[in-house]
């Protein structure tokens, strides 16, 4: 490990603590390792952060990687624990996801290109509908959460993995790490402190219209892949209180509420 990094000045000024790896092997298992070991030396919003990242893990244990220096790794802790009731831990992901694209937004009109990132349920950004980011949110044993994303920055057209991602550089956005990791975490932050001095409740705080405003699923047909297999296919009507997604089945017309679970998002002919 090593604090060796790009000049990340204005996001020092955010993070409570802040560390530059060189490479990791994934942020979230190495922040939660240190947050659990050392409880004071990682306060609630250390950052822990790399442009290498060789064995990240998404969604049900998928294996992320890109090529060094193409993307970000960024995990940020958070300890909600009397401050939040647990049933409100479901929000942090769609919170970090929206502070993210909010953030894309402001590398995009910075370089005059449209704001178009949006947050697709439970935990991708997506600009123009090709995935530029995704968020994993772990818990710890203490009641820690570790929030990590995943973004293509610098990564060229060539190096992109499939057709459906883009990056930064892509789009024609300066993929400065320090800019865009100031703007996500002066966003999250203020986000996140809303919802802590509303006891919780995302409606109150008004985290549920900001998650609202950037969620690219609601009223889309959606084919919804539930752990173990089982596909639902239907329409995404609302967000609940805890910020599970509603499911109006395509056949029986009945409402499922849905709390984990790939969503991947339908033409109208499919």
């Amino acid at each position: 490990m090593t604090e060796d990094a790009p000049s990340l000045t204005r996001s020092r000024a955010l993070a409570q603590r802040l560390r530059w790896l060189s490479e990791s092997g994934s942020t979230n298992a190495d922040l939660l390792a240190l947050a659990t070991a050392d409880t004071a030396g990682w306060p609630h919003l250390s950052v822990l952060l790399t442009d290498t990242q060789v064995a990240g893990r998404g969604r049900l244990d998928r294996v992320w990687t890109s090529p060094s220096g193409s993307g970000l790794a960024i995990s940020l802790l958070v300890r909600p624990a009397g401050k939040l009731p647990m049933e409100s831990y479901g929000w942090l992901s769609l919170l970090a996801g929206t502070a993210m694209a909010e953030a894309i937004n402001a590398r995009l009109s910075a370089a005059g290109a449209a704001p178009d990132a949006r947050v697709k349920w439970p935990n991708d950004v997506l600009v123009a509908g090709k995935k530029i980011c995704g968020v994993l949110a772990e818990i710890s044993a203490d009641g820690s959460v570790v929030i990590g994303t995943g973004i293509n920055t610098a990564m060229s057209a060539a190096q992109l993995p499939v057709d459906t991602a883009t990056s930064l550089a892509v789009l024609g956005a300066d993929p400065d790490p320090d800019a865009l990791l100031a703007e996500y975490l002066g966003v999250f932050i203020e986000l996140y402190e809303a919802l802590v001095a509303a006891g919780g409740d995302a409606e109150a705080s008004g985290l549920r219209a900001r998650v609202e405003a950037r969620l690219d699923t609601l009223g889309r047909s959606v084919r919804v892949e539930r752990p173990g297999g089982v596909f639902q296919f239907g329409r995404a009507l609302a967000l609940d209180a805890d910020g599970r997604i509603v499911i109006v089945d395509a056949d029986t017309g009945t409402h499922t509420t849905v709390s984990a679970g790939d969503i991947t998002h339908l033409r109208a002919q499919d």
